[in-house]
């Protein structure tokens, strides 16, 4: 697993810059928006709009990152102001539930979770602990960097670089990680997000001010957690096979390759004619398409 160095804070010498659509990066083909996707869930109404503003504002495709968010790119600016009509749409469609805290819902969830495999559901885990940060004021100035991971027990994110994590040790159990290899507490399931929320909050207080602040959780003076590793989290899986999947409620979810991470308006309008109300975007460069019935 990557280790940061701990002397990037102390070095740098520049604010956090990472992009939103509050907050675009500049680029030399235009403006580029990321928009967070807790657990990478995203409605299929929603993933419509993206299409149409890419076609219309953007270079026509919706890119798709390795923390499973969504970017559109080649937007025209005006000394950085967005068309008015691509930010009420993206609003509309309900991917910026706070302009506050738009950057700071970096939460990634194993993408099968509670449809196939795991030992437990951690998305309410997700759903949960993105209501904890919005109704939190301070949690506006977490870094746009900073990552939640919650691994299912399936090991699928575990190799991840992450600031706070959560892994899965059975059905109502999992094992708190900071940071690369500090191990925390065993808790239950239902406490996962309010630990996760804490221990931000704890980061938040210990990570200094100005540019030269900690991002990450591995760039500060001292730990957060002091533990020792339960050795159920050490597991792990690959992306899964293309195609159907059955899941535990009888019905199968599609895993769909999207090449380069760049999804195509005919890719992204042949998953929506098949899509039912959501689709789960992967850390794999590709979408589960997921609750559908079997044939």
């Amino acid at each position: 697993m990557p280790v940061l160095d701990q002397t990037m804070a102390s070095n740098r010498r520049r604010p956090d810059r990472c992009p939103g659509l509050t907050r675009p990066w500049l680029a030399d083909d235009g403006a580029l928006v990321r928009l967070r996707l807790v657990g990478g869930c995203l409605p299929s109404a929603a993933l419509a709009t993206l299409v149409e503003v890419a076609g219309r504002f953007g270079d026509g495709n919706v890119h798709l990152t390795t923390r499973a968010n969504v970017q559109l790119r080649g937007i025209p600016h005006h000394d950085g102001r967005l068309p008015e009509e691509l930010v009420s749409a993206v609003q509309d469609a309900g991917l910026v539930p706070s302009e506050t805290h738009e950057l700071v819902r970096n939460v990634m969830v194993s993408p099968l979770s509670g449809r196939v495999g795991g030992r437990a559901d951690l998305r309410p885990v997700a759903r949960e602990l993105e209501r904890l940060l919005l109704a939190d004021p301070s949690c506006a100035g977490l870094p746009g960097r900073f990552l939640f991971v919650l691994d299912d027990g399936r090991g699928d994110l575990l190799g991840r670089a992450s600031d706070l994590a959560a892994v899965a040790l059975d059905a109502v159990t999992v094992q708190v990680r900071a940071g690369t290899d500090q191990w925390g507490p065993r808790v239950r399931v239902e406490e996962t997000a309010a630990v996760l929320h804490s221990l931000t909050r704890r980061f938040l207080g210990l990570r200094g001010e100005g540019p030269t602040a900690a991002w990450h959780v591995d760039e500060l003076d001292g730990p957060l957690l002091s533990g020792v590793r339960d050795g159920r989290t050490r597991v792990t899986s690959e992306a899964p096979p293309w195609g159907l999947h059955g899941q535990s409620d009888g019905r199968v979810a599609e895993h769909v390759p999207v090449p380069g991470g760049v999804l195509r308006p005919g890719l992204a309008e042949g998953m929506l004619s098949r899509a039912g109300d959501e689709l789960v975007v992967t850390q794999w460069h590709s979408v589960l398409l997921p609750d559908l019935e079997a044939r």
